[in-house]
């Protein structure tokens, strides 16, 4: 951030969305415990509650706040906002049905993946992927085919933004390894997850595009690493994958609603 942007920050506004994100990560608390995690006066976390109560984005109950049910309808909205929200949401349902596991569908926001859609097969495990929730790219198949997706450049910056952090013992930290498998991507048209993001899960991806030829963003299976594995993993679901890719990227390209 350089010195105008620091100099253009509404401190009020910054600390509002700081007792949000703690609210986030506490699920309910009271006045003096924000106080204690904000390292702000009681009266001042009081006066920004009770803003944000008023604006229906924190409720009280007893002596706790938590979050208002103001930002679910503010991420509805955000969600079917995005470009082919319908489309996707079929796509990952019937995916699902077929291969009985866990279908997700990702964008890229900030560097970050986020969670836009999810649906459970049969088979699936419990794995965490709420919805909205953020994670870097370099560790999912859905966030490799992102990265594979854009120009050179816009990886390199990504890179630089957010790091190679080594999310398990098997993720990509090196810069060269990650090229050489986004260049795999490119050329067989899906990526894969090694237990990178989560220990004992596999997962395979493909980038989704619109008409115009930007990602908009990536459909994957994940399941346990017994069941990813062999023809299934290497084969099956790569070619169920891409088939779903290419028919959603069909079905966007001649709506008229998109």
């Amino acid at each position: 951030m350089d010195k105008e942007e620091a100099n253009n920050k509404v401190k009020t506004t910054e600390l509002s969305l700081k007792i949000v994100k703690v609210l986030k990560e506490m699920d309910k608390a009271r006045i003096e415990e924000l106080s204690d995690v904000v390292d702000v006066a009681p009266s001042t976390i009081h006066r920004h509650l009770q803003t944000l109560r008023d604006q229906q984005y924190v409720i009280r109950e007893g002596g706790f706040y938590r979050l208002g049910l103001q930002f679910l309808t503010i991420g509805g909205h955000i969600r079917n906002q995005r470009g082919a929200y319908e489309f996707v949401k079929r796509s990952v349902d019937q995916l699902s049905k077929q291969t009985g596991e866990r279908v997700q569908f990702e964008v890229e926001e900030m560097g970050e993946r986020v969670f836009l859609y999810k649906r459970a097969g049969e088979s699936a495990v419990e794995a965490n992927s709420a919805i909205g929730r953020r994670g870097p790219l370099h560790c999912s198949s859905a966030g490799k085919a992102i990265l594979a997706s854009f120009p050179d450049a816009k990886i390199v910056e990504i890179i630089e933004k957010t790091g190679l952090e080594p999310i398990t013992e098997n993720t990509i930290t090196n810069r060269e390894e990650l090229f050489e498998e986004i260049e795999q991507i490119r050329e067989s048209g899906v990526a894969f997850n090694f237990q990178e993001s989560t220990q004992g899960l596999r997962a395979v991806g493909a980038p989704v595009k619109m008409p115009n030829g930007e990602v908009l963003g990536a459909i994957s299976v994940s399941g346990p690493a017994h069941r990813m594995r062999g023809d299934i993993f290497d084969k099956e679901i790569p070619n169920k994958i891409r088939g779903t890719a290419q028919e959603l990227e069909l079905n966007i390209k001649y709506s008229k609603n998109v």
